[in-house]
């Protein structure tokens, strides 16, 4: 697909296609299509957050980092949200930390221009208000799976939401950095992405993860990710 045909053609983001088309046309001067590589940080803890972004066909981590310095993630942004929600809450800056998991492309827009433009958009505010919810729910039931659920039922959760977001059955990751955002050791995730493996339901190689059989890695999951796709379903896809 052209630059042209991108813009053109905003549902790889499902927020962007939520909108009406004239508000769309209306945000699409400032928007500006860029590619994200693997461990590219969007914005830093406590720093000022430039640009939102709007993936669509990459994933992005909201990451925590401890005082040792290790970074645990505590949420997921692919094409169904937006990195900088900050920014539409009202401030400049974060906590956390906003870095790229999964390469791809995304809509990048000045913080600036963004809030200068939602105050003219009111369909984005409400769909920026139900995206806001549902990113509570993901990131409150991540901390509870990641607190009481096995090791092959997070990587399965983690990998089914990774599959959604991104949009493709193969996609780039490290068992390296897969550890690192779940907060493990790499022995451990090595361990539970052999089980999926071994069960027929993914491929992983050399960096390469394909989802072979999504409704086997579904039976192996715990019940967060049914609670957080559903919500998210509930919240952007109003009836």
């Amino acid at each position: 697909m052209s630059v042209s045909d991108a813009f053109h053609v905003p549902l790889q983001n499902r927020l962007l296609a939520a909108l009406p088309l004239d508000d769309y046309e209306r945000l699409r001067p400032w928007l500006e299509l860029v590619d994200l590589t693997t461990r590219q940080v969007l914005y830093k803890p406590h720093e000022s957050i430039t640009h939102v972004y709007f993936p669509r066909n990459c994933l992005v981590s909201l990451v925590t980092l401890m005082d040792d310095s290790t970074a645990i993630e505590v949420a997921t942004v692919g094409n169904d949200g937006m990195v900088g929600l900050p920014v539409y809450l009202g401030t400049d800056r974060s906590a956390d930390q906003a870095i790229c998991q999964v390469p791809g492309t995304a809509f990048r827009i000045e913080a600036a221009a963004f809030r200068a433009q939602l105050g003219a958009l009111s369909p984005l505010h409400r769909i920026l208000q139900a995206y806001t919810l549902a990113l509570l729910t993901l990131t409150s039931r991540t901390a509870a799976c990641n607190r009481i659920h096995s090791m092959e039922q997070r990587c399965a959760r983690w990998l089914l939401m990774t599959h959604d977001r991104v949009g493709a059955d193969e996609f780039q990751l490290t068992q390296e950095f897969l550890a690192q955002m779940l907060g493990v050791r790499r022995a451990t995730v090595n361990g539970a992405a052999g089980v999926l493996q071994r069960a027929g339901w993914i491929r992983y190689r050399r960096g390469q993860v394909t989802v072979v059989d999504r409704d086997g890695l579904e039976g192996a999951c715990c019940g967060c990710y049914r609670v957080i796709a559903d919500e998210f379903a509930r919240l952007l896809n109003p009836v």
